[in-house]
């Protein structure tokens, strides 16, 4: 029993761990959403930055400060306008009534006008500097007048020089105010952006240049509190930049605190170097600067009171949660948490653009599944058509026909129906005509036999309608399933690509980029995407290269030496002028090329041929060509066979397997004309990595391969498309070579002399006789002597389709260079 209890109360006891961290997390979850809704909804922030710029000065005697942040949040947050008022003229307070009357009349004197001011302009934004620098020119100086009854030339320069800090700090604060207004920020801070945050921060701690205690300075204790969190979060140069911008806005504030700027700035350098070592690392950079700097002043009193100062900032810093510096670091560029953010982003983007892509791609396979099970369930049987359609003949006959009982009687039901079933059945097989005899024996059987007779005869017509139309639904449903199932896969395979990771090739872009500039090819910066064998793809950025072509010269052969496969330039963006940059593309090259020539001719010499041709390259490192023959000549044939071929191309090159593609089109073109209108088909898919290829023909002749001495003989047995709605597509496969010649014709070429039995003979010994293997003058030179055998009479429209398939060999070798191997 104690062994079962003890087992029960360890679950027990985890289980209140757990829930105990669950609900403290929740805690501080709950009191860091209040705070941030204290902070930044309800304003307390610009309530204390309003409050501290209330108290600062610059030279002792400017306040430049207090009326600038007012307008900027002004015109940026203006609900929040009346407690930051509230908040200036109480720190303008705490230094004495006068400096609060006087920030009271300049705010109130900005917002009198603006309110003029805004009658006769609507863009605020760019009027609003000016503005201020009106309100505090013209509010010092009548302040000067009323304090000291005259206006001195020392009073107007004095007045001159605040009004123009604060037109140059309201539009600072019009840039840094938004960072503080808002709680969460998903872009990344700006440089510019940066350096006006710091700017306000730093006039705010000026207001607290007069606290002190022992010689122990709050400004101070503030400033280095703030190097230390800007160089532990975003490094050495933020981290001294700001101990410059801080200890300036300070030298300016008191003289007395411009040595004050190089502590600040050495300490955010080495604070910033030593972040590596985590918050121990960049307090003890700030410790290092404040005793080297220390040993300057003649008073060991002052260092003693500078290392204080140093300590307290440091003990602040320690106790700063690591939540808060992790946040200021996202929003700042070039830091591991931003790079993380973004990268974590751009997955979420991802994953979620896949799951919808799936989740589209499940929708299309389900509905094709419903199309199949809907034709499945509606299969009617043959025997229960044929008792329907005599159940409509015998309503419009037997019905009112006073032997009906007699006819339809349990000993007559099944001779009856035997002998109208036969007369069915004969008038389909004759073209609606009865035999004599039929007729006859119909006859001694029913006193109505012509009405029957006749009945059966317009039904058949109405029976037989209805089994076309059904039989077009049936083919409309799967061919619309089929299309579905392929949209369904290429959506599932794009979702797949999407969610592949981007591999980290950092050491390999380092390898590349030593290995070119030891070249003497200056980069600016190489970005590797893959560097699968056959599938490379680089992006090369370059200085300003006077057009004169070093990606396809000099980088393309080193990087094909160096990743031990040909490179070329896939796309080049060269620069405009001497200080642009040049972006080019890499990319693996196809091992195989392929080279075509085409000859056509209409019937009779015309002008409009009913064959038509296409020549694509359909993605994935394939080439598609295709001849298709629409029936007949003429204008019709041609609209025939080019639709045919457009629709070809738009299904492959969106990805669907090539006998899907043949399935869609042939369904498509038996399903949309109840003319006998239809097109042959004659497709060649060579891949041009391993010159593996595949030929669908459809109603078209044969296709040959000339290699060396030999000649290869394709074919396959498929009807043209559009004759029946239901086929299955014979896909022959080849292994081309290079140098292979592609032979592919139309009808016309291959029966067109007529008086020769064995056209593939004939034809053989022809390519076999070729004393060239350019693609055109082969095309050219089989239409002539197709034509010359036929007497010079083109009896149908001709055309020959030649392909060559050559290895691809660049212009530029490869340039001997170091190793390198993916992951070397």
């Amino acid at each position: 029993m104690g062994k079962i209890q003890g087992s029960y109360m360890e679950p027990m006891q985890e289980r209140k761990v757990v829930d105990f961290k669950f609900s403290l997390h929740s805690l501080l979850e709950s009191l860091r959403n209040k705070l941030e809704s204290v902070l930044f909804k309800r304003g307390l922030v610009l309530f204390i930055f309003g409050f501290m710029l209330g108290r600062a000065f610059i030279l002792s005697v400017l306040t430049p400060f207090s009326l600038p942040f007012f307008a900027a949040a002004y015109y940026i947050r203006k609900d929040k306008s009346p407690l930051i008022f509230f908040g200036i003229v109480a720190g303008s307070l705490t230094i004495s009534i006068t400096n609060a009357l006087y920030s009271f009349m300049i705010i109130s004197l900005f917002l009198v006008l603006n309110k003029i001011i805004k009658w006769f302009t609507r863009d605020e934004a760019k009027i609003l500097p000016f503005i201020v620098l009106a309100s505090v020119l013209l509010g010092r100086i009548v302040w000067s007048i009323a304090d000291v009854g005259d206006l001195t030339i020392y009073n107007a320069l004095m007045a001159t020089v605040e009004a123009g800090l604060a037109f140059v700090l309201t539009m600072i604060f019009m840039q840094s105010i938004p960072l503080l207004s808002m709680s969460k920020r998903r872009q990344a801070i700006k440089t510019e952006e940066l350096v006006c945050l710091i700017i306000l921060i730093a006039s705010m701690m000026t207001g607290a240049m007069g606290w002190a205690f022992e010689g122990v300075t709050l400004a101070n204790i503030l400033a280095r509190y703030l190097v230390l969190i800007f160089a532990f979060t975003a490094g050495a140069t933020v981290g001294s930049t700001v101990g410059v911008v801080t200890g300036l806005i300070f030298g300016l504030a008191d003289i007395n605190s411009f040595p004050e700027m190089s502590l600040l700035a050495f300490s955010g350098l080495l604070g910033g170097l030593l972040k590596e070592g985590k918050k121990a690392g960049t307090i003890f950079g700030l410790i290092v600067a404040t005793l080297l700097l220390g040993l300057y002043s003649n008073q060991s009193g002052s260092i003693m009171t500078s290392l204080y100062e140093t300590l307290l900032a440091a003990i602040i810093f320690i106790l700063t949660p690591r939540l808060f510096t992790s946040q200021i670091a996202k929003h700042i560029p070039g830091t591991s948490e931003h790079s993380a953010e973004q990268q974590a982003y751009v997955r979420k983007i991802r994953d979620a653009t896949a799951r919808r892509v799936e989740q589209f791609s499940s929708i299309f396979n389900a509905l094709a599944t419903s199309f199949q099970k809907q034709e499945a369930a509606e299969r009617i049987d043959p025997d229960m058509e044929v008792d329907y359609f005599f159940a409509n003949v015998t309503a419009k006959t037997c019905q009112t026909c006073f032997k009906k009982e007699k006819c339809w009687a349990a000993n007559g039901y099944n001779k009856t129906y035997d002998t109208m079933k036969n007369i069915m059945y004969e008038l389909e097989e004759n073209n609606g005509v009865l035999s004599n005899k039929t007729v006859w024996d119909w006859e001694r059987r029913c006193v109505r036999s012509d009405k029957v007779i006749d009945t059966i005869q317009n039904e058949l017509h109405y029976f037989h309608a209805d089994q076309k139309l059904q039989q077009q639904i049936k083919e409309s449903r799967k061919l619309v399933a089929e299309q579905l199932h392929g949209v369904s896969e290429v959506m599932a395979n794009f979702a797949k690509e999407i969610q592949k990771e981007r591999e980290n090739h950092e050491k390999q872009e380092d390898q590349l980029l030593d290995a070119l500039q030891s070249f003497g090819i200056e980069v600016d910066h190489i970005e590797i995407y893959n560097l699968d064998q056959g599938n490379v793809d680089i992006d090369i950025t370059i200085p300003y290269c006077s057009g004169m072509g070093q990606c396809e010269k000099l980088i393309a052969p080193l990087l094909s030496d160096i990743l031990g496969e040909q490179i070329v330039v896939y796309s080049e963006e060269c620069g405009k002028h001497k200080h642009d940059y040049c972006y080019a593309t890499f990319r693996s090259a196809k091992r195989f090329v392929v080279e075509t020539g085409i000859a056509y001719a209409a019937k009779n010499g015309g002008f409009v041929s009913g064959d038509s041709y296409t020549t694509i390259e359909i993605g994935a490192g394939k080439y598609a060509l295709a001849i298709s023959d629409g029936m007949g000549n003429g204008e019709r044939a041609y609209l025939e066979s080019k639709e045919t071929l457009a629709l070809l191309e738009q299904i492959l090159q969106s990805g669907i397997d090539e006998e899907i593609a043949i399935k869609s089109i042939n369904s498509i073109l038996s399903l949309r004309t109840t003319d006998e209108v239809y097109a042959t088909l004659d497709l060649a898919i060579v891949d041009l990595q391993d010159a593996q290829s595949k030929f669908i023909k459809v109603g078209s002749t044969p296709s040959f391969i000339k290699r060396g001495d030999r000649v290869i003989k394709i074919q396959a047995s498929n009807l043209p498309i559009g004759i029946i709605q239901d086929f299955e597509v014979d896909v022959v496969s080849e292994q081309l070579k290079a140098g292979d010649l592609l032979i592919m014709m139309s009808d016309g070429i291959f029966e067109g002399p007529r008086h020769i039995e064995n056209m593939d003979l004939w034809l053989k010994r022809k390519i076999l006789e070729l004393e060239t293997d350019d693609p055109q003058a082969v095309a050219d030179i089989i239409m002539e002597e197709v034509i010359r055998s036929s007497d010079g009479y083109i009896d149908d429209d001709m055309t020959v389709l030649v392909a060559k398939v050559n290895h691809n060999n660049p212009k530029w070798k490869p340039i001997p260079a170091i190793s390198l191997r993916k992951g070397a």
